[in-house]
């Protein structure tokens, strides 16, 4: 076997299928009842985490970033996530809040992706978001360090200890650069794979208030 990377990738299968048949006659009017219907779909397959979702922002450099996060909620055609307001995405989303969220689901040869402007729900939307969350991730949390440099292991599990104790007086107590972000998308489309790479593509555009749905090309 060669050890060339070229020749290993070119090993891997990609899109093999079967995937399931999908009606492209009976779509509807707004992307936001398609996505659901797609992730009904994969979570009747047994899709693992399919709300698992690739949210890409840009920095002040203009260099795009992208980091795999939870979709937490979806009403009409805004997409919800949470984040720490300092970390690094919630300083990017600051100076530039337009977003590209991405969905793909191997097993059904799935993908969608989203492009749209997030929103900051504000300080009471984020706190009611954090107090769902479980107490380990409220402690990590509360560390407010977020992809700060980690010195040693001992300084983060001193962190973590002591915002555990902090939640186990307080069990509703908060870190205040908690937030929740609505993703009002402008741009969604659809994509199924296709073996032969013959691809079907769906594509919603808000114009003018309205969405324009439209095939486009592989």
């Amino acid at each position: 076997m060669s050890d060339k990377p070229s020749d290993l990738l070119r090993g891997l299968k990609s899109l093999s299928g079967p995937f399931p048949a999908w009606d492209t006659e009976k779509l509807p009017d707004h992307p936001g009842a398609l996505f659901l219907e797609w992730l009904r779909l994969a979570i009747d397959y047994e899709v693992k985490e399919p709300h698992a979702m690739t949210i890409s922002t840009v920095d002040s450099n203009g260099f795009p970033d992208a980091r795999v996060l939870i979709l937490k909620d979806i009403v009409d055609e805004a997409f919800y996530f949470a984040s720490g307001s300092e970390s690094r995405k919630g300083q990017q989303l600051e100076n530039n809040p337009y977003v590209a969220l991405t969905f793909y689901w191997p097993a059904l040869g799935r993908q969608i992706r989203i492009r749209g402007e997030a929103v900051d729900m504000g300080e009471e939307a984020g706190a009611a978001d954090f107090r769902k969350r479980s107490a380990g991730a409220r402690a990590v949390a509360m560390t407010g360090r977020q992809s700060q440099e980690l010195e040693s292991e001992e300084e983060l599990e001193h962190a973590i200890a002591a915002q555990t104790k902090r939640i186990s007086r307080d069990p509703d107590v908060i870190t205040p650069n908690w937030r929740l972000y609505a993703v009002n998308a402008k741009e969604v489309e659809f994509w199924q794979g296709d073996p032969e790479r013959k691809h079907v593509r769906i594509q919603y555009v808000l114009q003018q208030g309205q969405w324009k749905c439209q095939r486009l090309w592989p």
